[in-house]
């Protein structure tokens, strides 16, 4: 892969404007409170799929970083989390019995940071999962990580339970970067426990960075990405900073003087492509890097490549379980959103026996954009033969009014739309997102709101 063809500043700063990151069609913000319960439990009888991947929201953090817009609940409070597992616990109970001819093949822990979590949190959590859920003996297990506030002896006790994939939350390895976003870690410490992890048995270890921090340059950012090509990772998720102080009041910390500008962020991106892909690593998709024998970098190479709310993956067959405050579900054609206030979810619990707030059921036009936008991000390729046949329409016909949008990709040479296919271009890898909103139904009354994150 020439991975130069990628950075054509004039077309990065062409089309360098906000868009969804297609973690599902529709987004989140067409999810509506007129979808109930009972439409919930209607979806799951519909559902053609019988496999199950199952999330678990863990909203707790020891500290703050303020960098952060994820849905988390600050506490040193261990008690809390026993507080917390008891009404999942009962929403466990609640949904479960949905699912009974369910088989569950995959489980993530997120956050917040699970690893929050004391041992003997972590083993009742796993057993309940296991007793309610009828789990697959190839089972792929993973749980997000903290490195901060854990013993090295934490592998041990995740790979004894089935945990069988990490991933750490590393985001940059420059102390002043970590002083200014009040993430402040040990570098030898992670660089042990990832080894160690690999020694105890883990298939898979994955760790998180960001570019656009405050603070970062080509010089130290250069660091951590050779910091991670030391430790021989399987997997790299590298995100862009969105500083959105508006809506997260922890970003208020983060001074704007701080903050790498367009020009210098951009130069941070295209040297973590540049080195990652140096370093043998296979480009997935817009933010994701995996080694070559990778099941993402296998599935995207046979056209098999899926994405969900957890990214990219490889159990595009699974319906999506969401338990825990602020989670979110894809069950048949629907999604659906717990409550994102702690308060709120234990009360909902008690009160109406779950925890949803609001959803949507997609339309046969929602599943079928769905399915070109998602053969798109992940695949780069369309193949219209196939969606034809697959839901008994003409895709040129179909989509009259939407093709002509590819028009400027078209001219620009990054997209080829033939009788057949529409094939996107390596170089407009990083624009995936902006092409794909050409087929987004929604998109025009989103236009002019910054609800979504820039692409660079």
């Amino acid at each position: 892969m020439q991975v130069s063809q990628f950075f054509d500043p004039q077309l990065l700063s062409k089309y360098n404007t906000s868009g969804p990151r297609y973690t599902s069609y529709p987004t989140a913000l067409e999810f509506h409170d007129d979808f109930k319960h009972s439409d919930f439990v209607k979806a799951i009888k519909d559902s053609p799929n019988r496999e199950l991947s199952l999330y678990v929201h863990i909203p707790f953090c020891h500290t703050l970083c303020y960098y952060c817009g994820c849905n988390k609940v600050i506490t040193r409070h261990r008690d809390k989390a026993d507080t917390y597992l008891d009404y999942l616990a009962q929403e466990i109970a609640l949904q479960a019995p949905l699912f009974s001819n369910y088989k569950v093949k995959q489980l993530h822990w997120g956050g917040g940071t699970p690893s929050f979590l004391t041992h003997q949190q972590i083993t009742t959590l796993v057993l309940l999962l296991k007793e309610k859920f009828d789990f697959a003996d190839d089972l792929e297990m993973s749980i997000e990580i903290d490195p901060r506030e854990i013993e090295m002896n934490l592998a041990e006790h995740l790979f004894s339970l089935g945990f069988n994939r990490l991933s750490l939350g590393v985001q940059d390895l420059d102390l002043k970067v970590q002083e200014a976003i009040n993430r402040v870690q040990s570098t030898p410490f992670i660089g042990d426990f990832i080894a160690h992890a690999k020694s105890v048995g883990f298939q898979s270890i994955n760790i998180d960075l960001i570019y656009g921090l405050p603070h970062q340059t080509q010089e130290n950012f250069a660091k951590t990405l050779d910091k991670a090509h030391e430790w021989d990772v399987d997997r790299i998720s590298l995100f862009s900073y969105a500083h959105l102080p508006s809506r997260f009041a922890a970003q208020r910390k983060l001074r704007d003087e701080w903050l790498p500008d367009v020009k210098q962020k951009f130069s941070l991106m295209k040297l973590a492509i540049e080195t990652l892909c140096e370093y043998g690593y296979d480009f997935i998709g817009m933010d994701h890097f995996a080694k070559p024998n990778d099941e993402l970098s296998i599935a995207q190479g046979n056209g098999t490549l899926h994405r969900n709310f957890q990214g990219y993956t490889t159990k595009g067959n699974c319906d999506l379980l969401g338990l825990g405050v602020s989670s979110i579900s894809a069950i048949g054609n629907s999604f659906s959103q717990n409550v994102k206030e702690l308060k709120e979810y234990y009360q909902a619990i008690v009160s109406k026996q779950h925890a949803q707030i609001k959803g949507v059921a997609l339309s046969q036009d929602d599943v079928i954009r769905g399915e070109v936008i998602r053969e798109l991000m992940c695949n780069l390729f369309l193949d219209k033969h196939k969606i034809n046949e697959q839901y008994n329409i003409n895709f040129d016909e179909y989509f009259a009014d939407d093709i002509p949008l590819l028009k400027t990709f078209i001219e620009d040479g990054l997209v080829e739309n033939t009788v057949e296919s529409i094939q996107v271009d390596q170089k407009a890898r990083l624009l995936i997102r902006i092409i794909c909103m050409s087929f987004d139904a929604y998109m025009k009354k989103h236009v002019n709101q910054q609800r979504f994150s820039r692409v660079i």
